[in-house]
């Protein structure tokens, strides 16, 4: 795991770190990994990322591991995101506590309502929204696969 001499906030103009490489906070285990953004990510949007560690702003019927941007990481910008513990995920719409979360046409943003095929595994809700904005959320590594599993 890496060791972090900048804040998780911070956005790079070149790659400071490897990208995929991982670092977990000592104090509450919270687990981020350093990306490549894209054009008009902002903080605690949910991103899907491939092979090669570039994301894409997560909508409807998106395949791959998931993770919450952590600063506005947009094209040709590098930063972290976090994969594990308890974080803040952008929302579409009002979200209840402890619920599935799915995602939606929103770029970026999630909300409760069960749409198949677009369950995101690994991510669920820990406070509540009662509109477009913010919720707590608890991330396990998160992953969408457009499926239906119900």
């Amino acid at each position: 795991m890496a060791k972090i001499a900048q804040f998780l906030t911070s956005v790079d103009s070149v790659a400071v770190h490897s990208l995929g490489e991982k670092y977990t906070d000592p104090v509450n285990g919270d687990e981020f990994i350093y990306l490549l953004g894209v054009a008009s990510t902002a903080a605690n949007d949910l991103v899907t990322f491939d092979e090669a560690f570039a994301t894409t702003r997560s909508t409807a019927n998106a395949v791959g591991a998931c993770a919450i941007a952590m600063a506005a990481t947009v094209a040709d910008k590098y930063g972290w995101y976090q994969i594990y513990g308890a974080g803040t995920v952008a929302t579409a719409a009002a979200v209840a506590d402890n619920k599935a979360l799915y995602l939606t046409s929103t770029a970026g943003a999630i909300d409760d309502a069960d749409v198949a095929g677009d369950a995101i595994i690994g991510l669920w809700s820990r406070g509540t929204a009662t509109g477009a904005g913010t919720v707590a959320c608890q991330l396990n590594y998160p992953m969408v696969h457009d499926i239906a599993i119900d």
